[in-house]
């Protein structure tokens, strides 16, 4: 399965960025998503429950990250177990570029499913896997837009910027970002359980 795609995100590269690294923001926009943990400066692991037709099943899944350039982007490659519903293993490649006061994050995902998954057929996963990437990015997009509120354009244009950290709980920003991706993946792998 091969799918690409690009979303505008209305926030900075450096915010994307930052985001995505953020455990909490990454757990709340993954569908699914049960836990995520770094396992040393360039892993990750992860446990999602996942449901595909009739088949459902919790997965856990490992991810690598590589061509690290922040914050422009990485390569992430990854698998996962789903027990008897079978595996998943593929990778990605996330890019970053600014885009006016926005981000356009694009990606490129080549991944194999096996087992029961892979009896599903191609079309269920393919579907499922893009129903759970628009999901992703909905979740994350909106933790990223700031809510409507009754301020006024110049009370609104003179509140300071919030401050991002580097790091978030201890992890490197690309950390969490090949998290996102990970899961990503994950979603789009096995998404089409759904």
């Amino acid at each position: 399965m091969d799918m690409t795609g690009e979303r505008r995100i209305p926030a900075s590269r450096e915010t994307v960025w930052a985001a995505l690294n953020d455990p909490e923001v990454l757990k709340a926009a993954i569908p699914g998503c049960e836990s995520l943990e770094k396992t040393s400066e360039t892993e990750m692991k992860a446990t999602a429950s996942v449901k595909i037709g009739p088949i459902a099943a919790r997965f856990t899944g490992k991810v690598q990250l590589s061509d690290i350039d922040p914050p422009n982007g990485y390569t992430i490659g990854g698998e996962g177990q789903g027990g008897v519903a079978g595996f998943a293993k593929g990778g990605a490649k996330v890019r970053l570029e600014p885009d006016g006061d926005a981000t356009l994050l694009r990606y490129e995902v080549n991944a194999q499913v096996g087992g029961k998954i892979a009896q599903l057929g191609a079309r269920l996963i393919d579907a499922t896997a893009k129903s759970m990437a628009d999901q992703f990015f909905n979740r994350f997009t909106a933790h990223l837009t700031p809510p409507e509120t009754a301020e006024t354009p110049e009370a609104a244009a003179a509140a300071p910027a919030p401050a991002l950290p580097r790091e978030a709980m201890g992890l490197p920003l690309v950390a969490w970002i090949g998290g996102v991706i990970f899961l990503a993946i994950l979603l789009l792998l096995f998404g089409s359980l759904l």
